[in-house]
């Protein structure tokens, strides 16, 4: 009776050996944890724009968001004002210099999809 007992044990104890082994198929892959090459805190993060509004009515809104960070024209931003918010870039002004922030960083802006002229409004340009 002991034997069954003992050879029971061993395969459960066995099965949940493989099973730990296994790990969690829903974490995230160990890289992601290991840490970075340097400490946040000795390279400074550069300003990174992100994203921009500007209203389309005359004196309309001018907002932009840089490093996660709404801001205004006018405003400040890590001791900076904001000089100018314009379509695809934001002036940044600390005392007497300037930083310029591209929106695309050198990658040309994305392509809007404009639907296709339709036969009919080609008929229309041509009466007219």
């Amino acid at each position: 009776m002991r034997t069954p007992l003992l050879a029971l044990a061993g395969l459960l104890w066995g099965a949940t050996a493989s099973a730990q082994v296994a790990g969690d198929p829903t974490l995230p892959p160990p890289s992601l944890y290991a840490p970075a090459t340097a400490p946040a805190a000795a390279r400074p993060a550069l300003p990174e724009l992100q994203s921009i509004l500007v209203s389309r009515e005359a004196g309309g809104r001018r907002v932009a968001v840089i490093s996660g960070e709404m801001v205004r024209q006018g405003s400040r931003f890590h001791g900076a004002t904001v000089e100018r918010v314009g379509e695809n870039e934001v002036v940044l002004r600390r005392g007497r210099a300037t930083q310029v922030l591209k929106l695309y960083q050198g990658r040309p802006p994305a392509v809007v999809a404009r639907p296709a002229p339709t036969s009919e409004n080609n008929a229309k340009k041509e009466t007219q």
